[in-house]
């Protein structure tokens, strides 16, 4: 395992990270801890959650598997806050001094923990001045309880203007943002990249095989597999791409080279995403063991410059191929 530093901090990292949305929802609590044991015994020190996956689940089970304090200090720890956690409270979201004291409280119980590695913003809130976000996140590191702040799906021009509120008042500022990212949507190399590399900010992308379609479970033309997310969710099928030829164009590619290389489709999504300028640590969100072990087998997988050239001419660099996150999260701001 060859660890990568944490945007300019010097805190090293996996070169992937394993995000636990499906811990408690789609994967049992017995698979989940037993995803978390694979990756520790595999070298993989950086796990992801967040409060609202299964308001609250995912970090419950994540914390019983790390309550060992000689597993707890071999890991870096993130978890996020921003969406609701209940329905009747409409101060129980958003980015409000309120909100983040009460929820680092509630995620650090969950976690068995008394520091968080690295406490994000899960999204942006425009009805929230970033003074207020950053001086409550600046209070929890100055008080132990968090040790770094980073953002999650925030546009270029948003990182920026936290990174000047944080110099102006002397707060601590954020040190990598989550963006999504994968070849079917490579925005962020337009400004998130640049500004990312310029400032110091680590990027750990998430969704890096497009919510499973860069594997080649799906097929031209024909229904998500049974079990798989894309048919939980057939109403937006057509959003996630099941007939788009621009899509599949860039799947045949990345399954050509695939095989040339004797790995799978997912694997080389996998190891382009790591190999990409200013990328920290992709997050992988398995919902099985044996996703998780074949996720893992891209660190074995060499990406070549001819590669890239080849993955460039069907997914251009900055493009955005179909409009999968679109529909589901909104327009974002990638340019």
């Amino acid at each position: 395992m060859v660890y990568r530093n944490l945007g300019r901090t010097g805190v090293k990292v996996s070169p992937l990270c394993l995000g636990c949305w499906n811990f408690g929802n789609a994967t049992s609590r017995e698979e989940s801890l037993a995803i978390i044991d694979h990756a520790l015994d595999a070298g993989v020190n950086f796990i992801d959650t967040a409060n609202m996956y299964g308001r609250g689940t995912s970090e419950t089970i994540v914390g019983e598997a790390l309550a060992e304090p000689s597993r707890r200090g071999r890991v870096v720890l993130a978890t996020k806050v921003h969406f609701a956690m209940n329905d009747e409270d409409p101060n129980a979201q958003g980015n409000s001094r309120r909100h983040i004291l009460e929820q680092c409280e509630a995620s650090l119980r969950r976690l068995q923990t008394d520091y968080i590695d690295l406490y994000q913003i899960h999204r942006p809130s425009p009805d929230t001045p970033p003074d207020e976000t950053l001086r409550a996140l600046d209070d929890l590191v100055r008080s132990g309880k968090v040790r770094y702040i980073g953002t999650s799906t925030w546009p270029a021009w948003q990182v920026v203007e936290s990174l000047w509120v944080a110099e102006k008042l002397s707060l601590n500022r954020p040190i990598c943002e989550q963006p999504p990212y994968h070849l079917l949507d490579r925005r962020i190399e337009r400004e998130l990249v640049p500004m990312a590399q310029t400032y110091g900010i680590g990027i750990i992308p998430w969704a890096p095989l497009a919510s499973g379609f860069l594997t080649g479970i799906y097929q031209r033309n024909t229904a998500a597999p049974p079990g798989t997310r894309f048919e939980k969710s057939p109403e937006t099928q057509e959003q996630r791409n099941l007939h788009s030829e621009a899509a599949f164009a860039v799947l045949d590619e990345v399954a050509t080279i695939a095989s040339e290389k004797g790995c799978s489709p997912g694997q080389l999504a996998l190891a382009w995403n790591m190999a990409q300028p200013g990328i920290t640590s992709p997050i992988v969100g398995p919902r099985t063991l044996d996703h998780w072990k074949g996720n893992l087998g891209a660190l074995d997988v060499t990406v070549t410059d001819a590669d890239r050239e080849r993955l460039d001419a069907v997914a251009p660099p900055g493009r955005m191929i179909a409009p999968y996150y679109e529909a589901q999260w909104g327009p974002r701001t990638y340019r």
